[in-house]
């Protein structure tokens, strides 16, 4: 699957005007393409990674100051002669430069097509390739930080040893079968189980990864619940810092869910608003319960408030219980502990959960530190490979169900023959991953997903 040797070329920089934008030209006429409309020194003659100042022409008319920068294959990021135009940002000037390079013999990159070719160079694999979207995507600490370990090959570098383990298994029962008439063993089975176990263990790691990578790059979805007046609007305005839902002391004010989302511990929360919990006084608070329902059951996490100044110890102490006791992971919050006692706020104290006075912002900085400290964000190392990619995921699946395959031929005395077919399975999802086992339709779906100048 080799790149044509067309070349091409996209705006690298947004949309919409700017100050300057960046338009990249990639392929093996790049340099002589910009060359022909460019005045100023002869792009063909100059080194590479060299920046010159000039006007591109057409038909004798000025279109535009630049800045071309020149790199030379293969000391560039697709390894092929490669141009970015720095020009000014009106939308006009750049559709002007386009065109006009397109007109010399250039065409439209397609989107991703930039990394695709830097892929298919060799440049780097394809699991680095797809972090370079991830990076861009990026909006959080995590995010960038777990995009930039897998762009710079900390994810690879685990699957290249999985690989690298895999393959002297699959040596080992092969020379064993070479062998066989010899009465030779190369290793016994207790060795391969035993490194099949601790694959397997690696392979799991990854695997259970995947829920925190899916936090770190799609944000946590948190539904904010409970009774109708205990102060679920009156907390997301807090969260926020600003007046997002409305506050009445009229129960059941919150009639749809109102989503907003703030960054914290290097994460994205998405933080839900939802109609009180009660049985329905009409139709339209009926519809907004219903709609608070089907999001806690899509959510992540759950916040649970309790009106402190209105409930009992003991119904909160049952409630809490249940409430730990579901699949989603959940945090109660007691609000309006200023409103009570200080004897009661002892007793509150020693259960389970954050005391807040969310109208007066009290403790917020606690519940925010319970939030990331319930999804283990705060022990998230740099160093640590976190499986962000659907993709990735379900190929390591697919891993792990073939070794679960061979332990269990092992067991039964199966042929050493079929036992080898298993271990090649689990290497070829492996390599689906890195793409050294790939197919055109899966680089096309890869790639499509990217911005058109990356």
């Amino acid at each position: 699957m080799l790149s044509d040797q067309s070349t091409i070329i996209a705006l690298a920089t947004p949309l919409g005007k700017s100050a300057i934008a960046v338009i990249r030209l990639s392929g093996p006429s790049a340099i002589a393409l910009v060359n022909n409309v460019f005045k100023g020194k002869n792009l063909l003659t100059q080194p590479a990674h060299t920046v010159h100042f000039g006007c591109l022409h057409e038909r004798g008319k000025v279109v535009d100051e630049v800045l071309v920068t020149l790199f030379k294959a293969p000391r560039s990021f697709t390894k092929e002669d490669s141009v970015e135009i720095s020009c000014h940002g009106s939308p006009f000037i750049i559709q002007k430069i386009i065109q006009l390079l397109i007109d010399q013999g250039a065409r439209p990159a397609k989107p991703g097509e930039f990394t695709q070719r830097a892929f298919l160079a060799g440049r780097f694999d394809l699991n680095q390739a797809e972090a370079v979207g991830n990076l861009i995507e990026a909006d959080t600490a995590l995010a960038h930080q777990a995009a930039l370990h897998q762009m710079r090959g900390g994810f690879s570098h685990q699957l290249r040893e999985l690989r690298g383990q895999l393959i002297h298994c699959a040596s080992m029962l092969e020379l064993g079968l070479d062998f066989a008439e010899e009465d030779v063993d190369f290793a016994s089975e207790n060795e391969l189980g035993d490194l099949l176990k601790t694959l397997m263990s690696h392979i799991q790691a990854l695997i259970e990864s995947f829920k925190l990578g899916h936090v770190i790059k799609s944000g946590v979805a948190t539904v904010i619940t409970g009774k109708p007046n205990v102060g679920k609007s009156t907390l997301l305005n807090a969260l926020l810092g600003e007046e997002k839902a409305l506050v009445s002391n009229i129960a059941g004010t919150t009639r749809d869910v109102i989503e907003e989302a703030i960054t914290l511990g290097g994460v994205l929360f998405r933080f839900m608003d939802t109609a009180g919990l009660r049985k329905a006084s009409n139709a339209i608070e009926a519809m907004g319960i219903g709609k608070a329902k089907e999001k806690i059951q899509s959510a992540q996490l759950i916040l649970h408030l309790f009106d402190l100044h209105n409930e009992k110890p003991a119904y909160i102490a049952e409630k809490i219980q249940a409430l730990y006791k579901g699949e989603t992971p959940c945090i109660a919050i007691g609000n309006k502990v200023d409103q009570i006692p200080e004897k009661l706020q002892k007793v509150y104290s020693q259960m389970d959960m954050v005391l807040i006075a969310a109208k007066k912002k009290q403790n917020l900085a606690g519940l925010k530190h319970a939030l990331i400290q319930k999804l283990a964000l705060n022990k998230v190392s740099h160093a640590q490979t976190i499986v962000v990619n659907t993709r990735h995921y379900h190929s390591l699946c697919q891993s792990k169900k073939a070794l679960e395959e061979v332990m269990e031929g092992l067991h039964k005395k199966v042929s050493h023959e079929l036992v080898v077919l298993d271990i090649r399975k689990a290497l070829h999802h492996l390599g689906e991953i890195t793409g050294e086992i790939t197919t055109e339709d899966l680089l096309s779906n890869i790639f499509s997903q990217f911005c058109i100048g990356k």
